[in-house]
C-alpha cells in the first residue's frame, strides 16, 4: 500500500482564503505541484475578493470561492461548502491558513490527506497531518514556510517566485487607462500606496505627501493608488495640486489594478498586498519595514523583484518602538524612516529605470 508520503496525489486542494498579500505569496506553490505532479488536478478556495489573482493561472484548474465572513458563514452554508468540495473528489489538501472551520469543512468533505500548519487541537481531532514552522528559527519567507506543505506530499520541483497572470489586452488596457490619466507612458511613472489597512506599521499620510511632492517637483511622474475604503486618502492628495501627481482609488477593479501597478516602473508603500503584487509582475519597489519578528522583510518581504527594503535606525527603534507595530508610524519630523532615505531609495531605481526605458524605447519595445 502506498504511504502519505509517496502517494501520487491526483487531485491537490490548495486552501487559502484570506488577504490579498498571502495569496500572492501562495502562487508558488500551484507551479511547484503542477511541477512535481504533471498529471494532478490543482484546486484553489480562496476568497471571492482575491479570486481574481489567481485568474489566468495555467497552473490552477479550478478555483472554489469561499466567504466565512459573508454568505458562507451561516451554518448552512458550512455544509452546502462541503458538499460543493466533495464534489471535486480531492485526495490531497493543503491548508496554508490554518482555521477551526476550515480544518472541520476539508474532514467532512472526505478529502483522505490534509496537511495543515502545526499541531492545533482540532487539527488533531481531525486527523490532519502537520508541518511545524520550529518557532521561527531561523527565520525564513512566509512563502516559502507555505512550499513546506507541498513539500510534505513530496513535491521535489520547487518554484519560490510568486506570480500574477495578465493578459496582452489586460495590460494595453492599463497603459490606456494611464494615457487617459495623463501620464506618459514611455517615460517611467511612480505608484505610491499609502495604506495599509493597519496590517502594519506605515507611515502618516502626511509623509507619503511629502514624498509625493519631492518627486513630481524632481519631474517624475507619480500615481497614488488605494481601495475604494479610502476614499479620505485620495482627497488629501489630490488638495496638493500637483500636475505631475494622479490618484485611483475607486476607478477600477482589483484585477485592473494589477494591470496598472504592471505598468509603472516602481511602486513606495509599506508592508502590503499591492507590494507584492508589484514583486509579482517584476516592477520594482521601496519598501518600509519593522525589523520585529512578525513584521521583518526576511518573512514578508518582496520576492523576485529588484526592491529595495527600509528599516528605521537601530537607535530609534531602541528608543522610541511603541510595542505594538500596528501604531508604529516610522516616526516623524528627522527621526525614524524618514523622506530623505526614501526618496533617494526611489530616485536611485527610478534612473536606473529610465536607462532601461530609453534603451527599450530606442528599440521599440515596450514592458
Amino acid at each position: 500500500m502506498l504511504s502519505f508520503f509517496n502517494r501520487n496525489h491526483k487531485r491537490i486542494l490548495v486552501v487559502r482564503p484570506d488577504r490579498v498579500g498571502d495569496v500572492v505569496l501562495s502562487t508558488p506553490v500551484y507551479h511547484t505541484l503542477k511541477g512535481s505532479f504533471p498529471d494532478a488536478f490543482v484546486g484553489a478556495l480562496v476568497s471571492s475578493y482575491t479570486s481574481p489573482l489567481l485568474q489566468g493561472n495555467p497552473y490552477i484548474d479550478a478555483i472554489i470561492p469561499d466567504d466565512p465572513n459573508g454568505e458562507d458563514a451561516e451554518k448552512k452554508n458550512f455544509w452546502k461548502k462541503v458538499n460543493e468540495i466533495r464534489s471535486y473528489k480531492f485526495d490531497t489538501a493543503l491548508l496554508l491558513m490554518p482555521t477551526k472551520r476550515l480544518a472541520y469543512m476539508l474532514f467532512h468533505a472526505g478529502i483522505p490527506y490534509r496537511v495543515g500548519v502545526g499541531h492545533i487541537l482540532y487539527e488533531v481531532f481531525t486527523f490532519m497531518h502537520g508541518v511545524s514552522r520550529r518557532e521561527y528559527n531561523p527565520l525564513r519567507h512566509e512563502s516559502d514556510y507555505m512550499l513546506d506543505l507541498a513539500r510534505k506530499i513530496g513535491a521535489k520541483q520547487i518554484w519560490t517566485k510568486p506570480e500574477i497572470f495578465l493578459t496582452g489586452e489586460e495590460k494595453e488596457s492599463a497603459r490606456k487607462f494611464l494615457e487617459r490619466k495623463g501620464f506618459n507612458t514611455d517615460k517611467p511613472i511612480i505608484a505610491i500606496h499609502p495604506g495599509s489597512g493597519h496590517s502594519a506599521p506605515n507611515w502618516g499620510v502626511e509623509r507619503y505627501a511629502e514624498l509625493a511632492k519631492m518627486l513630481s517637483r524632481n519631474g517624475w511622474q507619480v500615481l497614488v493608488t488605494g481601495t475604494k475604503n479610502e476614499i479620505d486618502i485620495e482627497e488629501y492628495f489630490l488638495r496638493l495640486g500637483a500636475e505631475t501627481l494622479k490618484t485611483t482609488f475607486s476607478e477600477i477593479s482589483l484585477r485592473e489594478s494589477l494591470a496598472v501597478i504592471s505598468q509603472v516602473s516602481l511602486l513606495v508603500s509599506s508592508s502590503t498586498g499591492p507590494m507584492h503584487f508589484a514583486s509579482a509582475v517584476s516592477a520594482a519597489t521601496v519598501s518600509m519595514f519593522c525589523p520585529l519578528t512578525a513584521c521583518s522583510p526576511k518573512l514578508w518581504g518582496p520576492v523576485g523583484n529588484t526592491s529595495r527594503v527600509i528599516l528605521p535606525p537601530e537607535d530609534f527603534c531602541h528608543t522610541k518602538c511603541p510595542g505594538d507595530p500596528h501604531v508604529c508610524t516610522f516616526g516623524s519630523g528627522n527621526e525614524g524612516i524618514t523622506v530623505g532615505t526614501v526618496f533617494e531609495a526611489a530616485t536611485e531605481l527610478l534612473n536606473k529605470t529610465e536607462s532601461a526605458y530609453d534603451n527599450s524605447a530606442s528599440h521599440g519595445q515596450r514592458r
